[in-house]
């Protein structure tokens, strides 16, 4: 399992993507699954260094563990000290609703919740705790 440990700063998010790229792509991750992967990724950091503390106050730890052989999957582990808040307990936005009808937030953990093959959530010894899974295996359009 490769770790990073990193300042929760918005800036911060390229060093974050790079570091989650970087195994990725040494594990022959399909681009279409490493763009998916990234845009969870982002969605959970950005909510960490956005929400989670005071600004620039706090860190985050984001652990990357890529295994099996046929298929690989990708786990993501991002940990956080911040307020404790669970982002799977808010109700999936209607997206029936036109974008003047539905109600602001809740959009991006719809996404991450919609192309990740699980994603979990548990406040635990002071942490935050999102996992994020992810077959590392291109799958076909319907």
């Amino acid at each position: 399992m490769k770790t990073l440990r990193i300042e929760a700063l918005t800036e911060n998010l390229p060093n974050v993507l790079s570091f989650i790229d970087g195994e990725l792509e040494a594990n022959g991750c399909p681009i279409r699954v490493q763009m998916q992967i990234d845009i969870a990724v982002e969605e959970m950091y950005i909510n960490i260094a956005s929400y989670a503390y005071a600004p620039n106050t706090g860190d985050a730890q984001i652990d990357i563990d890529i295994s099996g052989n046929d298929p690989k999957v990708a786990t993501i582990h991002l940990y956080d000290s911040g307020v404790a808040f669970d982002p799977l307990a808010k109700p999936d936005p209607d997206i029936t609703l036109s974008v003047d009808e539905r109600a602001i937030g809740g959009l991006g953990i719809y996404m991450v919740k919609q192309t990740m093959d699980s994603v979990s959530y548990e406040y635990k010894n002071g942490k935050n705790h999102f996992v994020i899974v992810k077959n590392l295996v291109d799958e076909p359009d319907a």
